[in-house]
């Protein structure tokens, strides 16, 4: 989940390399660091915490140098301190990564019995020390990365620079991703596209198992059997790389008011002008043939998975199974030669879902993915890749990604529905309306900001939250419970409301903020039923409902949240915006720290 940079350049890397750091400071901000060669002295400059303090520490202590290597870290082995910080070194070596050796241990073992010594806890001195060892034997900087590249086990993107290496860096990727920039008469490395935008926008990504040679004029790139490998380079759209807050207070607070915007463009690529048809990119994907669904992901995308399930199964009548990444692949599920296989991640290089997408080649007739990014690793290894179009999303608590991606997989299930004969055309085409006015309706939804904020400022005074939702509604519940603990560290937990009296009701007294989830949908009075038993025992409930709903149930509530009245299926996606922004202002009022949470980071490239 780290990220990292390197630049061989015609200025002075450190300002660019602070600059690079700074936009992929979402995946990780324990600390950061990093290392340059000038006239042929390597150095490098470390501190903890944000890269603020990396900034503030090369004013009084500057490093010169015009090639250089850059890190920021989500800490893995090693508590985050300035001796565990990367760039690591060891003598004419140093290294930054992203990943995890599996084998350090062994290889810690092997190099101490040689005499080396090691002052870190990490993984990564691990590698600087065995390239060191390898270049005291007599190897020269290429071939000691190649000979360490071949005793690591693990995941790793890696960037190498030497003393007395002006002008060459090598970058390796194994199960994390990593991007080659190119510029005029200079060379960039770094975690994903977004770090090199400003730099360039033109970009090779490597490929699983590719090791790299930069130098300013020149880059090879060798394939994990040695090969010579021609990767392509691709321009990518610079405005698509932006990053600022719009004037916004947090990244956060931005993408959830770019909803109704993004959510109309992901829905403008998959549904033509004045047609009631949907169309997928490709070849598409013929549901006739499919006799079940597996859909795989983590976290908030997990989430959407589970949303879509309720649609799949009811509109399109087609069988879903729904997994965790982290769990998939280990308990070696049978995958049938007619099972559609479905990954969903913001970032694409999600490590688990990466690992379970790789479980399913061979073995399921069609690999899907949901994606935001179309360049990244799930999407090259698709049989077919969805984009959701949401844009670059800076704030760890995944927002309008969210929405986006359950507005492609409600496409996706209406495709299926209709392709199975589950839905007539006059019943598609319905849908399709609906689905083009749902942005209007996000934009009702954000109206309703004061009131949210008002409970939001209640509820920030809470220690524990109950989120309960019905049907649909429960894994937004789920959703809802995770936003409110990623950011503001309340202790939150969803349930679908008919769980409550089989154990959770035990929890409810008049210190217990219950949120209930609850469109006037067919399933209402139940969740209404439910909700009165928290009542009865003195929970204060916060009721979110339309105006059918709060009429006919909000008597008695601590707080009442109004969304626009919406048919059925869409609601899931509607009310994920109140959740979002009860999160938000519960946060704000805590004074914690929104887009940048503790311990989390924003893309998920370690098992």
């Amino acid at each position: 989940m780290c990220g990292i940079v390197g630049v061989l350049g015609d200025h002075e890397a450190a300002p660019i390399l602070v600059e690079a750091l700074k936009r992929l400071e979402y995946r990780g901000y324990d600390s950061a660091g990093i290392a340059t060669v000038n006239s042929g002295v390597l150095d490098r400059r470390r501190a903890v915490g944000k890269l603020v303090n990396l900034s503030d520490l090369l004013v009084h202590e500057p490093l010169p140098g015009k090639s250089g290597i850059g890190h920021t870290r989500w800490a893995t082995h090693g508590a985050p301190t300035v001796t565990n910080a990367h760039p690591h070194r060891a003598g004419q070596v140093a290294v930054v990564h992203n990943g995890i050796i599996e084998n350090f241990r062994d290889l810690r073992a092997e190099l101490a019995a040689k005499g080396a010594t090691f002052v870190t806890e990490t993984d990564t001195e691990t590698v600087a020390l065995l390239t060191e060892q390898h270049m005291k034997e007599g190897l020269g900087p290429v071939d000691a990365v190649y000979r360490t590249l071949d005793r690591l086990e693990g995941a790793f993107a890696l960037a190498f620079l030497f003393e007395g290496e002006d002008d060459l860096i090598v970058a390796a990727r194994k199960g994390s991703p990593l991007a080659i920039g190119h510029g005029d008469g200079e060379m960039y490395v770094g975690s994903d596209a977004i770090a090199l935008a400003p730099l360039t926008n033109r970009i090779t990504y490597l490929e699983e198992g590719d090791r790299a040679v930069l130098t300013r004029t020149s880059l090879e790139i060798r394939d994990a059997h040695g090969s010579i490998a021609n990767r392509k380079m691709r321009e990518i759209a610079i405005g698509s790389t932006r990053i600022d807050k719009g004037g916004h207070k947090h990244f956060m607070a931005k993408e959830i008011a770019e909803q109704p915007n993004v959510l109309a463009d992901a829905l403008s690529h998959y549904l033509p002008i004045a047609d009631d048809t949907i169309s997928l990119p490709g070849k598409g994907i013929d549901f006739t043939k499919i006799e079940r669904l597996t859909m795989v992901a983590c976290g908030t995308a997990f989430y959407a998975c589970l949303t879509a399930k309720y649609w799949f199964e009811q509109i399109a009548k087609l069988p879903v199974e729904v997994d965790v990444a982290s769990e998939f692949r280990y308990r070696e599920p049978p995958v049938s030669a007619n099972t559609l296989a479905l990954f969903v991640s913001q970032s694409g290089e999600t490590a688990d879902t990466l690992a379970a997408l790789r479980y399913c080649e061979g073995k399921a007739r069609q690999i899907v993915s949901v994606i935001n990014v179309p360049e990244s690793s799930i999407a090259r290894e698709s049989d077919l890749a969805l984009p959701i179009h949401a844009g670059v999303e800076v704030g760890v608590a995944s927002t309008k990604a969210f929405t986006c991606q359950l507005s492609v997989l409600l496409l996706l299930a209406l495709k299926a529905a209709a392709d199975r004969g589950t839905l007539s055309a006059e019943e598609l085409a319905d849908h399709i309306s609906a689905l083009r006015s749902l942005p209007s309706h996000l934009n009702a939804a954000l109206d309703e900001e004061d009131a949210i904020r008002r409970a939001a400022l209640s509820l920030s005074e809470a220690r524990d939250v109950l989120f309960l939702g019905r049907g649909q509604m429960y894994p937004l519940a789920l959703e809802g419970a995770l936003k409110l603990k990623e950011i503001s560290y309340i202790h939150a937990e969803g349930y679908a409301s008919g769980e409550l009296k089989h154990g959770p009701i035990a929890l409810i007294d008049k210190h217990m903020p219950v949120v209930v989830m609850a469109p006037r949908d067919e399933l209402f009075d139940k969740t209404v039923s439910n909700m009165q038993e928290v009542m009865a025992r003195k929970g204060k409930v916060v009721l979110i409902s339309d105006i059918e709903g709060i009429n006919e149930a909000s008597e008695g509530v601590w707080s009442v949240i109004r969304m626009p009245s919406v048919p059925h299926v869409l609601a899931p996606i509607l009310y994920a915006v109140p959740a979002q922004l009860l999160a938000y202002h519960t946060a704000v009022a805590k004074g914690t720290d929104v887009d940048q949470p503790r311990n989390l980071a924003k893309s998920v490239t370690v098992e």
